[in-house]
């Protein structure tokens, strides 16, 4: 058995990471741009955090604050112009899964500045990104330890990934502590972000060996979060916080070899037109994934059961129940949205139990 696994990150896990670690920024330079989004970040006390660590470093840094949820090509590409002119060293970003990869986009294009926005899809660029550091403050992409970075086309609204050695953070401070500001939606959503993660990975070839000891670890843990919150309908605890966190950068390192299957390409459809958040929309289509695993791989889908301690009917009504999706899609809708799979079959589909076709994507949304 061949595995193949790499994750360059630097990763700090635990109360303190970043205060008590401040003194390895230095090794990325003197200068920085620190990107965050509109609140989280000064709300969780992460910002306050970073500003004074990089102050104890001695580095100099400008301020952006202009990322939003599923972050814009065009901010990034705003944020990477700022950082050239800063002459920013490196990039630090503050926030959730949508900070953290548009940090990974803001460094291509802080050091090529010739860019245009778009292309960046190309993967062709003279200068390596500037390196950057991350703060987590949500418990769900686990973009900490990947090196993905989804990102959002201004002119066409669609979700679109890159993904490559250079864009890995070199230092990842995960800190469970700045995650216990989120509120009710934002934990419960980004919780099932992280269990999609988790799912999705579980059941592709790639998922052996450590990759699978990573998986095993999470999956009990996220789900009986998702049965908490199921059951009780209020906020965790920090313990179960520490828990959710440690779970999702798990997850994370799961997708980071193993990648998604069909629930995430499908979640986009419904975070881009019905503005759904990421981890709900994905959590809209586990009863479907769930079920054609115990279709194409029984064995599979009975040991994922196990680890979550339920039987399958139940675990399906727990994460449907928290998506709490309230919309229709007609068989027309569904149809017209599918076109985009039209003319190559994503590798999420083919990763999937069974693989997927572009019609029985479409009648898996038509179902909703």
């Amino acid at each position: 058995m061949i595995q193949n696994i790499y994750m360059p990150a630097r990763v700090i896990y635990g109360k303190g990471a970043l205060t008590e670690n401040h003194s390895l920024l230095k090794e990325l330079g003197s200068r920085c741009l620190v990107v965050t989004g509109a609140g989280s970040a000064k709300l969780s006390g992460a910002l306050d955090d970073s500003l004074s660590a990089l102050s104890a470093a001695n580095i100099e840094y400008k301020i952006y604050n202009g990322i939003t949820a599923n972050p814009l090509l065009s901010s990034c590409h705003e944020a990477g112009r700022i950082a050239s002119d800063f002459n920013a060293d490196f990039i630090f970003a503050i926030g959730g899964g949508s900070v953290l990869d548009s940090a990974k986009a803001i460094a291509i294009y802080a050091a090529n500045p010739d860019l245009e926005p778009l292309d960046i899809y190309k993967r062709v660029y003279k200068n390596a990104p500037l390196r950057s550091a991350l703060v987590g403050t949500t418990a769900g992409t686990g973009s900490e330890v990947t090196g993905v970075s989804v990102l959002t086309d201004d002119s066409t609204g669609r979700k679109k990934s890159i993904s490559g050695a250079d864009c890995y953070s070199a230092i990842s401070f995960c800190d469970p502590s700045y995650t216990y500001s989120m509120p009710y939606g934002t934990t419960v959503s980004t919780a099932l972000d992280a269990f999609a993660h988790a799912a999705e990975g579980f059941f592709t070839a790639k998922c052996t060996g450590t990759v699978k000891l990573w998986a095993k670890q999470c999956i009990p843990a996220l789900f009986n979060a998702l049965c908490c919150f199921y059951e009780t309908h209020a906020l965790p605890d920090e313990k179960m916080r520490d828990e959710i966190y440690l779970g999702s950068i798990y997850a994370g390192l799961v997708i980071n070899t193993c990648g998604t299957a069909f629930p995430h390409p499908l979640g986009y459809v419904l975070t881009e037109n019905y503005g759904i958040p990421h981890g709900a929309a994905c959590a809209a289509f586990f009863p479907d994934f769930l079920d054609r695993a115990f279709k194409y791989a029984p064995d599979l889908a009975d040991e994922f059961c196990t680890l979550c301690g339920e039987d399958a009917e139940t675990v399906k009504q727990v994460v449907f129940s928290l998506a709490d999706i309230k919309i229709k899609i007609s068989p027309e809708e569904a149809k017209a949205f599918s076109e985009r799979w039209s003319n190559a079959v994503p590798k999420n589909f083919t990763a999937s139990p069974g693989g997927l076709t572009q019609e029985e994507a479409a009648g898996i949304l038509a179902k909703l």
